[in-house]
């Protein structure tokens, strides 16, 4: 019985020591292997414009594909974008589809407790769109018992929910735009640089802002917790697109202005 006792102690010890090891090695080297495979995998929604989305031809373009393509530059690596739906798009970080997300990922401390972040590189503020003869919702509060067409798992989404609202899921901005101009939901809480975008390809829908988060949230890349040295490479490119104009290159062309504050 004590042989049998030290044997599952020395077995569990060893399952232990072989953990320590494995996780520096799942977490701590995912840069070397990006850099010696030459591409960062990326994943991004397609359907998010004017961050990531589909032009006329079908190529997928958009402010968060030209950060990526500038941060990939700057590692000395290729840019290899994988597109999916916004529900499951964080997930493909754990099943190990990308090694990063790049997306106007709000930071948020329920994510930070699961996930690691980039610093900031995107200040936006969350608005409220309804239609130009909506007069019922004049602010947040007035969501309460109205249809919001939203993301089921975006800040958005949770925060019209917090307001009462009943949502209607979608599978990005434009889904929720045009459910709002067809009258199928009453509103969208949704990105105030995205709707500032869609006026500005359409300046004749009759959509407004009627109410506007007193405070600017703040998105970054998504990366894997415990990628610290992928994450420190992450930060030196941003600083380094920042530095060199890259980024108000790229800023300038999808909003007119930086905004990274």
């Amino acid at each position: 019985m004590n042989l049998v006792k030290t044997t599952l102690k020395a077995v569990a010890a060893a399952l232990l020591v072989q953990a320590a090891f494995a996780a520096p090695v799942f977490a701590g080297e995912n840069l070397d292997k990006i850099k010696k495979a030459g591409v960062i995998r990326i994943g991004t929604e397609g359907t998010y414009a004017p961050f990531t989305f589909h032009d006329a031809s079908n190529k997928l373009v958009g402010f968060d594909v030209e950060i990526g393509e500038a941060v990939a530059k700057k590692l000395g690596v290729k840019a290899q974008f994988v597109e999916g739906k916004w529900d499951g798009l964080i997930a493909g970080i754990d099943a190990d589809r990308y090694d990063a997300v790049i997306n106007q990922v709000g930071i948020t401390d329920a994510r930070k407790q699961k996930y690691a972040f980039s610093e900031p590189y995107i200040a936006s503020k969350a608005v409220l769109i309804v239609r130009d003869d909506n007069t019922d919702i004049k602010g947040f509060a007035d969501l309460k018992g109205k249809k919001a067409a939203q993301s089921l798992t975006s800040n958005y989404g949770k925060m019209a929910e917090t307001a009462g609202a009943e949502l209607v899921g979608t599978d990005g901005f434009d889904q929720s735009i045009q459910l709002v101009l067809t009258r199928r939901a009453d509103a969208t809480l949704n990105d105030s640089l995205s709707f500032f975008d869609f006026k500005k390809q359409k300046a004749d829908a009759p959509v407004k802002i009627v109410a506007e988060q007193a405070e600017a949230s703040y998105s970054g890349i998504l990366l894997r917790k415990g990628d610290d040295e992928l994450v420190a490479e992450v930060n030196k490119a941003l600083a380094d697109i920042k530095a060199d104009g890259t980024y108000k290159t790229i800023s300038d062309k999808y909003f007119g202005q930086d905004v990274s504050k």
